[in-house]
């Protein structure tokens, strides 16, 4: 799929997936037990962001197996929540990002929060991106011809 404007044409893959919420106590070593136990069961983390409180911190993630890593909290006794969000695999270039951010304002749609990562040298970036309707979000990005390969 493609994003042009201005003469510049961006790279972009966005899906639908499951991010999950779990919460865990703000000490060391809780991050580490958290990757431990999906590491052992091989849940792959593809995205990940951790906010903080005093007492506890949230660790929004999306995993290569959702169901496998929803078990894994559950026999721990830990909080999760699963939501659905979009991910965008895209170009790692200026402009990336403001053309994905300014198809949704376009359309009235929020970002309510987001998370993107790679390394300067890498030619692509992750972004994960929360909307209220992700559904929504998606046909209006297609509708709006943004993606020639649609």
């Amino acid at each position: 799929m493609l994003i042009g404007a201005e003469g510049i044409t961006i790279r972009v893959e966005v899906r639908i997936v499951e991010q999950l919420a779990v919460f865990i106590a703000n000490k060391p070593g809780t991050l580490a037990e958290v990757c431990d136990a999906l590491a052992a069961e091989r849940v792959n983390i593809y995205g990940l962001t951790v906010s903080d409180t005093v007492d506890h911190a949230v660790v929004r993630l999306v995993v290569s197996d959702t169901r496998k890593a929803l078990a894994i909290f559950e026999t721990r006794g830990t909080l999760v929540l699963e939501t659905e969000v979009l991910m965008f695999e895209n170009d790692n270039r200026p402009g990336s990002l403001s053309r994905i951010a300014a198809a949704l304002s376009k359309a009235k749609i929020n970002i309510e929060y987001a998370y993107l990562a790679s390394m300067p040298s890498a030619r692509k970036g992750l972004l994960i991106v929360r909307v209220a309707d992700p559904k929504k979000a998606l046909k209006v990005l297609q509708s709006a011809k943004l993606f020639e390969n649609e």
